[in-house]
């Protein structure tokens, strides 16, 4: 099976409960329902790959406090961008909550 539609089916088997939930009335809101969580599951593996970054980096910082500082604001920025991300999500969906 080519990775391409093992990414679809794995999409699909992680979308459906929330394809369920979101009530889902014609195509467009499947469609929504369906680019948000692709939106999701990118932003988790982007903050994925930022933590791990910056535990590498504080792993092989071998007590050089220039490279533990390195570290720390790799994890702080990593902190911030889960936040923006967030918030992000949270004020478009307040904004469609409050214009519909």
């Amino acid at each position: 099976m080519k990775k391409t539609s093992l990414f679809l089916i794995l999409l699909l088997a992680l979308a459906t409960p929330s394809i369920a939930f979101a009530r889902v009335t014609n195509i467009q809101t499947l469609m929504v329902a369906i680019v948000n969580i692709a939106v999701w599951i990118v932003f988790t593996g982007i903050v994925v790959i930022s933590f791990v970054y910056a535990g590498v980096l504080f792993l092989t910082s071998s007590g050089d406090m220039e490279k533990v500082r390195t570290a720390r604001r790799a994890f702080i920025w990593g902190i911030a961008g889960v936040v923006v991300g967030i918030l992000a999500f949270w004020i478009i969906d307040i904004i469609s909550r409050i214009l519909s």
